[in-house]
C-alpha cells in the first residue's frame, strides 16, 4: 500500500471539476480535474501541507484537515473512513503472517448451519471463505475446491467459470475490487492480503485496470445474480454481518424473499443436494 494516500487523492482530484467548486474552468490544464494548490485553498490549508499529505509525510495530520479535504473532493462516508485509514497508517514492525487456518468458534458454525433456506458464509478480510453451511456449499460449491480456491476475487478474475457465474460480471468485479481494497487499507499489515493483491494485479488485465480506478465500496446489502446448473438464474439479496467477537470475519447471508421463484429454486437446489449426498 506504498504511495496509497497519494494515488487515492490524485484519483479523487480528477473526479472534481473546477467549475463544479466555484472555480474558473478556462486555461490550459496538465491534469483533469482540480490541482493540488485548489484543493489546499478550498480544504484552508497550506499547499505544502497538502503535498506533504499526498505523498505520504503528514501521519499526524488531524480529523479537522482530512474532514476539510473530504469535503473539498466530495467524498461519501466509506471513502473518508479509507481517508483516514491510508492517511494515518498504524505503524508495524513489520508484514504481519495471518493464521493459514482461521478458527471459526462453533457458535458461528451452529449459526450458519441454522439457516437452512439462505445460503451463508463467512469471509476474512482477503475475502477467503473459511466456514459456509449446507445451502452456501450447494449454491457455490466450496467443499469441492482446495482452500486457496476459496477465494472470491479468484473465483472472479481467475477462473474462466467466473464470468459464467455471474451474469453482472462487470458489476462483480468491480465491487469486489472496491471492497479488497477497503480491506487493504484497513490491514495493510496483512502480508497475505498484500501477496494476494500482487498476484491478481500480475495475472488480471481486468484487475489491474479496475485496481487502478482507487474506488472504495463497503458490500454491506446488495443483490447478486447468479447463474447454478442445476438451479437456474437466481436472484439473491445478500446482508454482510459483523462478527462483533471477531471483527475481521463478516457473515454473508442470501436472503430471496420467501415464496419468490429464487426462494423455490434454492429449496430444490438443497433437496437436490441433500439427495447427492447421501
Amino acid at each position: 500500500m506504498e504511495g496509497e494516500v497519494g494515488d487515492f487523492l490524485r484519483s479523487r482530484r480528477a473526479r472534481i471539476q473546477p467549475e463544479e467548486v466555484g472555480l474558473p474552468g478556462h486555461g490550459r490544464r496538465r491534469v483533469p480535474g482540480l490541482r493540488r494548490e485548489e484543493v489546499a485553498q478550498l480544504a484552508g490549508v497550506s499547499v505544502d501541507y497538502y503535498v506533504r499529505l499526498e505523498q505520504g509525510r503528514g501521519t499526524s495530520v488531524s480529523d479537522a484537515v482530512l474532514d476539510a479535504i473530504a469535503r473539498v473532493l466530495r467524498l461519501d462516508e466509506t471513502e473518508q473512513a479509507y481517508l483516514r485509514t491510508v492517511a494515518r497508517p498504524r505503524r508495524q514492525r513489520g508484514r504481519r503472517q495471518r493464521p493459514e487456518a482461521p478458527r471459526i468458534r462453533p457458535g458461528i458454525q451452529i449459526l450458519l448451519d441454522g439457516m437452512e433456506r439462505s445460503p451463508a458464509f463467512v469471509l476474512n478480510p482477503r475475502m477467503d471463505v473459511i466456514a459456509w453451511n449446507a445451502l452456501g456449499d450447494a449454491l457455490n460449491g466450496f467443499s469441492r475446491v482446495t482452500a486457496a480456491e476459496r477465494n472470491i476475487p479468484r473465483q472472479v478474475f481467475l477462473e474462466s467459470a467466473g464470468r459464467d457465474l455471474y451474469p453482472e460480471w462487470h458489476a462483480v468485479a468491480a465491487q469486489t475490487v472496491a471492497h479488497l481494497r477497503v480491506n487493504a487499507g484497513r490491514y495493510a499489515d496483512d502480508a497475505e492480503l498484500c501477496a494476494l493483491v500482487g498476484e491478481l494485479s500480475l495475472k488480471s488485465e481486468d484487475f489491474r485496470r479496475l485496481w487502478a480506478d482507487h474506488e472504495v465500496r463497503e458490500c454491506a446489502y446488495g443483490v447478486k445474480k447468479v447463474r447454478h446448473p442445476v438451479a437456474g438464474l437466481l436472484t439473491l439479496p445478500y446482508e454482510t454481518l459483523t462478527i462483533p467477537a471477531a471483527p475481521d470475519q463478516v457473515i454473508v447471508v442470501y436472503t430471496p424473499e420467501p415464496g419468490s421463484e429464487t426462494a423455490e429454486r434454492l429449496a430444490l437446489l438443497g433437496s437436490w443436494a441433500s439427495s447427492a449426498a447421501r
